[in-house]
């Protein structure tokens, strides 16, 4: 379907992942655009050369010229809408909107729209697993594997099930989603926001026409200013009541339950950790929301073993188990990820550090100090986490993720865990969280082999 009129012109600003989908997009639709991005080798510009060697690409500086000519500008996430050029072109009058806009204008399928400042990735992919053992013809991406624009080239589903992040909602307009969810807010993105107000107002434009909403009762700022005819559902680690899934205990074991009713036992999770049963139960909640029976959505949680980089259980080495929480990028989830495996184990050897984004790491000395034995620091901000938590625990620098591994396994005892949750992002490393977290795979890996040998 065509959505904008072929004598326009339009500009694609930031090319990357979502870049690319849109210039797909734009292509299939005999739209006349350009791409214009301030990095000299933006990730995604061999792909665009191969694909659309036709397509005007301007790198570097990005002129007042080339946006202000636009009917409208279609702005990657990774581009802050303060970047002056392009504060100039809106302030004289040009439109602008991201890829979820373009792909809200011609989608008739129900969403399910995902956010948060953690779990989001695990609660789309469990949702959408659910929705294929119900029987449905579901569409997963956004900000989690498949650009959402790039779910078009297939024929329409019956659902989507779409992880959005805070750079994607801040540009969009009414999502209109079938049930949306903020899961949690905790400070992310600090160099990018004012502070946490304007991050939770970007966050929250989720709900923007929505006719259903899920809040988690546990944080208060994850509930949404809607009407009284938006339908709402909760979810959390208490004990459940009306519209509401959370845990009964009952004989010394916990369930799962909607309500007033047991679900499951909790035991048959085969994800680890309390914040993967608070995720559990927001699927859950999500799903139901939007129709799935519970019979297909609680077989799909006994099946799902989690994503890569997410409390990712490695190995073990001498009584040891490792664990890979890469995509632990800020302090709320390398919290989560603390909180939930120090139940399970004696006590934890954390590897953390990176770069921090503007965020304080205060949060974690406490739930540091209770539940880690040692804690190894990397990366740019490793002066700064030790100044903060060797007054707590014993901290140890690294220079690389080898040494920090064989680091932690000296100072580990049986019954412990090493986890890689490195409260930051990657980038004074490594390309992304997924490179970080391979590289801890391999180092706990090479660490397995020489122990057998």
């Amino acid at each position: 379907m065509q959505i904008i009129a072929k004598d326009n012109h339009y500009v694609v600003v930031g090319l990357g992942l979502t870049g690319l989908s849109c210039a797909r997009y734009l292509a299939s639709q005999n739209i006349p655009f350009s791409v214009v991005d301030s990095r000299m080798q933006p990730p995604g510009l061999a792909q665009l050369q191969k694909e659309l060697p036709d397509v005007t690409v301007s790198l570097g500086a990005i002129s007042d010229e080339a946006l202000a000519n636009a009917n409208e500008l279609i702005i990657s996430p990774g581009v802050s809408l303060e970047e002056p050029a392009i504060q100039r072109a809106i302030d004289a009058g040009v439109a602008y909107c991201g890829d979820i806009d373009l792909f809200r204008r011609v989608v008739k399928a129900p969403i399910i729209a995902i956010t948060g400042s953690n779990g989001k990735s695990t609660v789309t992919a469990l949702v959408g697993e659910m929705a294929i053992a119900a029987g449905k013809k579901v569409a997963v991406g956004g900000n989690i594997g498949v650009p959402a624009l790039d779910l078009l080239s297939e024929p329409e589903p019956d659902l989507y099930v779409l992880e959005l992040s805070s750079f994607q909602l801040e540009r969009s307009q009414p999502l209109n989603a079938e049930v949306a969810t903020v899961l949690n807010i905790s400070a992310d993105h600090m160099d990018r926001y004012s502070d946490i107000a304007a991050y939770h107002r970007a966050k929250h434009r989720i709900f923007f026409g929505c006719q259903q909403v899920v809040v988690n009762c546990s944080d208060t700022l994850s509930k949404p200013l809607v009407h009284d005819e938006v339908k709402q559902w909760h979810f959390g680690l208490g004990q459940p009541d009306f519209k509401g899934f959370g845990l009964i205990k009952e004989d010394g074991q916990e369930f799962l339950a909607f309500q007033f009713e047991k679900l499951m036992p909790v035991t048959e999770l085969k994800i680890v950790g309390r914040h993967n049963i608070e995720n559990a139960l927001a699927a859950l909640a999500l799903g139901h929301a939007a129709g799935l029976p519970f019979a297909a959505m609680l077989s799909a949680l006994r099946d799902f073993s989690g994503l890569a980089h997410r409390c990712q259980f490695v190995t073990s080495i001498a009584g040891v188990k490792y664990y890979n929480d890469s995509k632990a990028t800020n302090v709320g989830a390398a919290l989560a990820a603390i909180e939930g495996l120090e139940a399970s184990v004696e006590k934890i050897i954390l590897i953390a550090g990176g770069e921090g984004k503007g965020a304080s790491f205060d949060d974690l000395l406490a739930p540091v100090q209770r539940a880690c034995r040692a804690v190894v620091v990397i990366g740019a901000e490793a002066e700064t986490l030790s100044r903060l938590l060797s007054p707590a625990v014993n901290v140890v620098k690294a220079v690389t993720m080898a040494e920090a591994v064989a680091t932690a396994k000296t100072l580990a005892k049986e019954g412990d865990a090493v986890l890689l949750a490195p409260a930051c992002a990657s980038f004074d490393m490594y390309n992304n969280y997924q490179q970080r977290g391979d590289d801890f795979c391999t180092a706990v890996t090479s660490l397995k082999n020489k122990s057998v040998h």
